[in-house]
């Protein structure tokens, strides 16, 4: 990678790392609730919901948030989406995920919060590597995966083969600190070093149009490639990295 390249991403991060980042992005989402475990469960369901059309899912996630009366984490704890949602509801909630699927989503997400108490809570019952006081963000995602892979839903991945976008977006929000957009929640609990770059179809465009991979799957393996190659430009936080490619797209499309 060209001097010239990471000069230009890391003006593009600064630029884009501001405040003005969350409006109309997910993420606004767990901006609006008080309470760090309210805010993991908030951050969870709307990254959860995340891909396709903003103009279309964004609604979507402020309908939950409305069923649980700002509260996520208590409507999921204590079965209250039980009410809206019916095992075996068949009916279309949002694009692929119909009320069955939403009903087993939040299902597991209850079965979650009551073996753990919150989301974080999950994370910090998972052992840390030895000589490390805190968790590699794959193993994080993969245990997501896995747990979530035990009564499958399409809403979250059933392994990391795929990309996982929406995790390690979901990731970045809780484990970056000293963010105006991220929460760093976990920043304890997880090393922010090995936070893997959220792969979809923007940040994959944009790092071919800059050289930075050839390969336009959105697999895992090329999440990790793109990440090892952000790791250059941004050595101790390469998912910040999210922010200069979409800022590259936006000034340059």
């Amino acid at each position: 990678m060209s001097p010239k390249t990471i000069d230009l991403l890391r003006q593009y991060a600064d630029r884009y790392e501001t405040g003005n980042f969350i409006q109309g992005d997910p993420s606004w989402w767990m901006h609006q609730v008080e309470g760090n475990a309210n805010r993991e469960a908030t951050a969870f369901v709307a990254a959860a919901l995340s891909y396709g059309s903003r103009s279309q899912f964004m609604p979507k996630i402020g309908t939950l948030l409305h069923y649980a009366e700002g509260d996520m984490q208590r409507w999921i704890a204590q079965g209250l989406y039980r009410r809206h949602f019916e095992s075996g509801d068949k009916t279309c909630f949002y694009r692929l995920y119909n009320n069955a699927a939403m009903r087993q989503f939040l299902d597991n997400c209850n079965s979650l919060l009551n073996q753990h108490g919150t989301f974080g809570g999950f994370v910090a019952a998972m052992p840390t590597p030895q000589n490390n006081t805190k968790r590699d963000a794959l193993n994080v995602v993969d245990a997501f995966c896995r747990f979530f892979a035990q009564n499958p839903t399409p809403v979250i991945p059933t392994s990391t083969n795929s990309a996982c976008k929406r995790l390690c977006m979901f990731m970045r929000w809780m484990v970056r600190d000293h963010s105006p957009v991220d929460l760093g929640l976990w920043a304890h609990l997880v090393d922010k070093q090995t936070l893997i770059i959220p792969l979809d179809t923007h940040v994959v465009s944009e790092a071919q149009r800059l050289h930075l991979i050839e390969c336009s799957n959105a697999t895992m393996s090329t999440a990790l490639k793109l990440t090892r190659k952000m790791q250059l430009v941004f050595p101790d936080d390469p998912a910040r990295a999210d922010f200069a490619l979409f800022g590259y797209g936006v000034d340059n499309n």
